[in-house]
């Protein structure tokens, strides 16, 4: 089976670049392309098992905060992802890694860096990070729950109603109902208020609906 390794940036130049970067380190991997959030996840969706790693940019059409990493992480939490952006670095780096991701990287990095990193997360290597001691406890709460029900925390966050995230996920409205409960329990919350501001407190918000 053919390794894949997905590159999810909306920078068409930069997804090249990452693409040659890639090659010299993977040359047997074959380089899938997203350029969205939703794109990302459909990919991620079809590769299976022979998806090997991820390079994310965190602001991307459909994303907002760390909503990409902790999707994608709830999507495949065995795959690797590492994240090449240009967020703040002091900001973001330990807020990626409690979401999930393996490591991150600025875009401003040397193409040999960049290497090295995409080398070592398909080695299974962690970077170094200190994600310190403020909102953990939490952001392991949110980065353990399903894909699902991550989409339906973020419809709240949205400020969508059950019925509107029902249609928004194609689900029935009983079903976002149960999917809440779960999420209030996981989140050791009492309603949706304090599910939506506990999330909130760590960047994991989105841009639009159709995540």
């Amino acid at each position: 089976m053919t390794r894949k390794i997905l590159i999810a940036d909306d920078h068409p130049l930069f997804r090249q670049a990452l693409g040659l970067a890639v090659a010299r380190i993977a040359p047997d991997a074959q380089v899938v392309e997203a350029g969205t959030l939703d794109r990302a996840t459909m990919v991620v969706r079809e590769a299976g098992e022979a998806l090997a790693l991820i390079l994310l940019d965190l602001n991307m059409p459909g994303a907002v905060g760390y909503s990409a990493v902790a999707l994608l992480h709830a999507e495949v939490p065995a795959v690797p992802i590492l994240v090449i952006s240009s967020a703040d670095l002091a900001a973001a780096r330990p807020q990626v890694a409690r979401f999930g991701a393996v490591g991150f990287l600025g875009k401003d990095e040397s193409l040999q860096t960049i290497e090295t990193a995409i080398g070592a997360a398909l080695a299974g290597k962690r970077m170094a990070i200190d994600t310190g001691d403020a909102d953990h406890d939490m952001a392991e709460r949110v980065a353990a729950l399903t894909p699902t029900q991550l989409r339906v925390l973020i419809g709240v966050l949205n400020g969508r109603l059950n019925k509107q995230i029902a249609f928004d996920l194609g689900i029935s409205e009983a079903t976002v109902k149960t999917h809440m409960t779960a999420v209030l329990r996981k989140l050791n919350v009492g309603n949706r208020t304090q599910a939506a501001l506990a999330a909130r407190t760590l960047g994991l918000e989105t841009a639009g609906h159709g995540v």
